[in-house]
C-alpha cells in the first residue's frame, strides 16, 4: 500500500492521475501518456478468506482467475465470475461485469460489502453502504474516475463441483424470449433449479439457451481447452444437448476462445489449433495481439498486400459493444439488430439487481429483467466515424437501455449526462476529486483521453 500511496505522491500535480498495469480489458482507444502511473504492485494477492461468514477480501487488482483458484478449494465461488481470467476484481466493480448467475446474482458490484478506495484527492478511505455511501454507490461505472480501489471485501457463495449443461435449440426468438423469461419468473427448467443462464443467438433461426445445473453427481467431463471449441458445442440440429463441466471449467469456458474471437487468428482452424499451444489459447494472449495490431497495424499491411481482398475493399469500423435492454425490448433490438449490422453469433445473459438499491451512474429498475446482448467483431465503416456505433446506440436509448462503456462511444454531453449520472457524479466527482487529478467520465469514455 505505501508504494501506491508514493507513486501517487510522485505524480506532478498537473499530471492526470492513472493506473500502471501490464493488460486491460477496454477495447477503447485511449491517448498515450507520459506521466507515470501508479504502482499497483501490491493489489494483486487475496489477502484472506473467511468461509464461515462467506466472504474474501482482495486486492483491486487481484483477477478472478486467482480469485477462483483461491476459493474453489474450500467450495466456492464469487456470485458472479466475469467470462475472462484476467479482469480484475476492482475492474470489474468500476467498469461492470457480468455473467450467467446474473440473473440470480445481479452485478458484481451488488455483493460488494465494503471498499478502500484511494480518491483523487490523495485519502485512502474505507467506503461502504454506510460510510461515504455517496462514494460507494456511485464507484461502479465510474471507470476509475472517482477513486481507485485497492482492498474490497465481497460475498461468497457455495458451489459444487460440477455443472450438467443443457443447450435447447430455438428456431424462432419469440420462443427462446419466452422460455427465457420462464426460468427466471420460477427459477428452473422442467422442474429443476437452473443455477447459470446464458444464450447464444446464431442468426434469427438459430439460437440456444445455454442452462447450467450444478451437481455433485461425478461423471465424464467434457473438455474445451484443446482441440474442441466451446461455442461451437452448443450447435445441434433440434431439441436438447446435454453436456458436463467441471465448476472450473465452466467458469472460464469463454476465456479459452474469447468466446468465438479467436477465429480471427485462426486459432479455430484444426490444423493451426494443434500448433497452437495450450497456454496461449486464452484471452489475455489474443487481447495482446490486438495489441500488437493496433501498434503496428499488422491486419491492415496483410489485407493490403492480399490478392484476395477487392481493391475496392472499404476500411472496417470496430463494433466490441456489450448492450442492456428491458427482456421485453430484446426481440425489437435482435431483430434490428440482424437487419442492420452484419455480425454473428451474438451472446444473451439475462440479469435482475439483486436489491432495490441505487446505483446512479449506471441505473436499472429494480424487479425488471434484462438482457444483455454482447457482439465483438467490424464492420464496413460508413461514411462518418463510428458510423454503426452511433445506431447501436441510438437504437439502445430507444428502447430504455444502457450498453457498458468499455468501448468506442459516441454520445453527446447531454445524452451522456441522461444515461450515466450527470450531476449526482459531478457531485460525488468535486467532492472527492476537487482538484480533478483523476480524469473525467466523459473524457475517458468518450473523447478517449
Amino acid at each position: 500500500m505505501q508504494r501506491l500511496l508514493d507513486s501517487y505522491r510522485a505524480i506532478p500535480a498537473s499530471a492526470s492521475v492513472r493506473l500502471a498495469k501490464p493488460t486491460s480489458n477496454l477495447f477503447r482507444a485511449r491517448a498515450k501518456r507520459d506521466a507515470p502511473g501508479l504502482d499497483t504492485s501490491g493489489l494483486v494477492n487475496v489477502i484472506g478468506l473467511d468461509v464461515a461468514n462467506r466472504t474474501a477480501d482482495v486486492g483491486g487488482m487481484c483477477t478472478y482467475e486467482d480469485l477462483v483458484a483461491a476459493t474453489l478449494p474450500y467450495g466456492f465461488a464469487p456470485l458472479v465470475v466475469p467470462q475472462l481470467k484476467t479482469i480484475t476484481v476492482g475492474g470489474a466493480v468500476s467498469g461492470l461485469g457480468i455473467e450467467s448467475a446474473s440473473f440470480r446474482n445481479g452485478l458484481p458490484h451488488e455483493s460488494v460489502l465494503e471498499m478502500d478506495v484511494l480518491t483523487g484527492a490523495g485519502e485512502l478511505l474505507t467506503v461502504s453502504r454506510d460510510r461515504h455511501a455517496d462514494l460507494f454507490r456511485s464507484f461502479p461505472n465510474s471507470y476509475g474516475t472517482l477513486g481507485y480501489s485497492t482492498r474490497l471485501r465481497i460475498e461468497l457463495e457455495a458451489v459444487k463441483p460440477f455443472v450438467a449443461l443443457r443447450h435447447i435449440r430455438f428456431d424462432a426468438l419469440d420462443d427462446l424470449i419466452a422460455t427465457m423469461d420462464r426460468i427466471i419468473d420460477t427459477g428452473g427448467f422442467d422442474g429443476v433449479a437452473v443455477d447459470y443462464l446464458d444464450g447464444v443467438v446464431f442468426s434469427p433461426a438459430e439460437s440456444y439457451l445455454c442452462l447450467g445445473i450444478e451437481t455433485d453427481t461425478p461423471g465424464a467431463v467434457s473438455d474445451y481447452t484443446g482441440q474442441r471449441v466451446y461455442y461451437r458445442s452448443i450447435q445441434h440440429g433440434h431439441g436438447i444437448k446435454d453436456d458436463r463441466l467441471t465448476i472450473h471449467d465452466y467458469l472460464w469456458r469463454w476465456d479459452t476462445d474469447w468466446f468465438w474471437c479467436s477465429r480471427a487468428f485462426g486459432a479455430q482452424h484444426p490444423l493451426v489449433r494443434r500448433a497452437w499451444p495450450r497456454r496461449y489459447r486464452r484471452s489475455s494472449f489474443y487481447s495482446k495481439l490486438i495489441g500488437y495490431d493496433r501498434r503496428f497495424a499488422i491486419a491492415d499491411r496483410i489485407e493490403k498486400r492480399s490478392v484476395l481482398r477487392p481493391k475496392t475493399a472499404p476500411p472496417r469500423e470496430r463494433v466490441v459493444q456489450d448492450i442492456e435492454v428491458p427482456l421485453g425490448r430484446c426481440r425489437e433490438f435482435l431483430d434490428w439488430f440482424f437487419e442492420h449490422v452484419p455480425i454473428e453469433p451474438v451472446w444473451l445473459c439475462p440479469l435482475r439487481l439483486r436489491t432495490d438499491e441505487n446505483w446512479p451512474l449506471y441505473p436499472m429498475r429494480p424487479n425488471r429483467t434484462y438482457v444483455n446482448i454482447g457482439f465483438w467483431s467490424s464492420v464496413p465503416a460508413g461514411a462518418t466515424e463510428g458510423a454503426t456505433n452511433r445506431l447501436i446506440e441510438a437504437k439502445v436509448s430507444a428502447l430504455d437501455g444502457h450498453k457498458s462503456l468499455y468501448s468506442d462511444s459516441y454520445y453527446t454531453p447531454a445524452e451522456f449526462d441522461e444515461l450515466y449520472g450527470g450531476e449526482t457524479y459531478r457531485q460525488v466527482k468535486r467532492t472527492y476529486d476537487p482538484d480533478s487529478r483523476l480524469l473525467d467520465l466523459y473524457d475517458k469514455a468518450v473523447r478517449r483521453r
